[in-house]
């Protein structure tokens, strides 16, 4: 079954349905789902999609050739092309007419294998292909290398693209579609340790427990997912070591750069190349204190790919229980019980979402334009942080929530300390609302005493309401 995607599938479906020669670029990170994007949006068109090897050029001109010829000329089933001028004619006499899709994915693999292909691909599109009705699909996992040399201004293709497609991993409400038979606590903790994938949400069988899928995933020295950080790094960088070190820094709790430089023994300069190469795939992100963007002092790095941080704290203690065929065992006595605690940052991330998409529908006391977190000095000079941040910029109203992940009741203590907070995001906005996020629901006190104008107290349920 397929699942989301829905904005993407129109963007694709409307730029097929217009005349003439079109491309779209479609990108993202590995195992995101571009794949299945493509396969389902062709499969009611007459389409030919190619997968690019890590071969030579004219070894994948002869492969894509013969796909082509199977899917589009099959009477010609056994010839292919090794000539890429005589190719790209072939195709254009064969699509001049009718509307064709010619998906070519890991285009980084037939680039880099010559640095000529761009350059003739343009020239083909330029006087071959403008001409003819072809939807060309360009597709590529590399995203440093998609956006340096298929979409910037230095890229002979630049100025040829329709439009480009970003694929990014699905929010915690897509996500709960993958295992509809969970309870939202469920939901939550798979959307927490898959980081909203496609692949690994689809790797969740929810006939079987939680913990038995977290176990044959993670804790089985056969399961997916228990190489997986290792296979990918190995498929962006040369060498992955000092990246392995840095995401292992972080995972203990460094988010600073001379903290996380001084544990991963690495100079500031060196740690800067390494962090922008581990920003571009999306395992780690750079942040700062919503209403600070340009705070450079309070600037923080943080793992914000889910499978990453959960495999990062997990895993590296339990490998030899893992590969002792124990991993079940390290699972029920070290990680069962650490799930809430994992969870926290995951269920701010939930509840950032939800504020933004709630704001945006008018349903909070300010149009809520953009959201984050905060962190600084409190009144009393000791450090604290906010949750939930949202702001209207416009008119300079603010919400304020925070959020606990707990099996206990959100109390009045909860309340007050984020009553305490109010006017530490910055003098120049009125925060309007507090939001109170509690998997556990709230006390007595709090439910009868607040006025739910001034504070929303919002449950689990409440957030993966539609």
């Amino acid at each position: 079954m397929f699942i989301g995607r829905k904005k993407e599938l129109q963007v694709l479906n409307e730029t097929f349905s217009k005349p003439g020669f079109q491309m779209t670029v479609i990108y993202g990170r590995r195992r995101i789902g571009k794949s299945r994007l493509i396969t389902e949006f062709i499969k009611d068109k007459k389409a030919s999609y190619y997968i690019s090897t890590k071969t030579s050029l004219n070894d994948n001109i002869k492969k894509w050739s013969a796909q082509f010829i199977k899917d589009i000329a099959p009477d010609m089933a056994g010839a292919e092309f090794e000539d890429l001028e005589k190719f790209f004619r072939f195709i254009a006499s064969v699509c001049k007419d009718e509307k064709i899709v010619i998906a070519l994915d890991e285009i980084p693999y037939i680039a880099e294998s010559d640095e000529s292909f761009l350059s003739r691909l343009q020239a083909a599109i330029d006087t071959i292909f403008s001409s003819t009705n072809i939807y060309f699909l360009i597709c590529g996992s590399a995203i440093s290398f998609m956006e340096k040399e298929i979409l910037s201004e230095k890229s002979p293709l630049f100025g040829r693209r329709t439009n480009q497609i970003f694929l990014k991993p699905f929010d915690y409400l897509e996500s709960s579609e993958f295992t509809p038979n969970y309870s939202f606590e469920e939901k939550a903790i798979v959307y927490g340790v898959t980081g909203g994938v496609a692949k690994y949400l689809t790797l969740f069988d929810d006939s079987m427990s939680l913990d038995q899928n977290l176990i044959n995933n993670f804790f089985d020295s056969s399961g997916y997912l228990y190489e997986e950080p290792q296979n990918l790094l190995t498929q962006e960088f040369r060498s992955i070591n000092n990246y392995n070190t840095v995401i292992e820094v972080c995972a203990g709790g460094a988010n600073k750069v001379n903290e996380i430089a001084d544990k991963a023994h690495l100079s500031t300069a060196a740690l800067s190349y390494l962090l922008n190469g581990l920003i571009t795939i999306g395992i780690v992100s750079r942040i700062t204190p919503l209403t600070e963007k340009e705070n450079k002092r309070k600037t923080l790095y943080e793992i914000t790919d889910g499978m990453y941080r959960f495999w990062y704290t997990f895993i590296p203690s339990a490998k030899a229980a893992i590969e002792m065929n124990r991993g079940d065992v390290f699972y029920f006595n070290y990680v069962k019980d650490k799930l809430h605690l994992f969870m926290g940052k995951v269920f701010e991330d939930m509840c950032r979402h939800y504020t933004l998409a709630h704001g945006l529908d008018g349903n909070l006391n300010c149009l809520v334009t953009n959201v984050g977190r905060w962190w600084g000095s409190g009144y009393d000079h000791t450090p604290t942080d906010i949750d939930v941040v949202g702001i209207d910029v416009t008119s300079k109203k603010a919400v304020i929530g925070e959020c606990k992940f707990k099996n206990e009741v959100l109390d009045k203590e909860v309340y007050d300390s984020l009553l305490a907070r109010r006017g530490l995001i910055g003098k120049s906005y009125e925060e309007v609302q507090l939001l109170l996020f509690s998997l556990s629901g709230f006390s007595k006190w709090l439910i009868e005493n607040l006025d739910t104008e001034k504070t929303k107290l919002l449950t689990l349920e409440d957030i993966y309401s539609r």
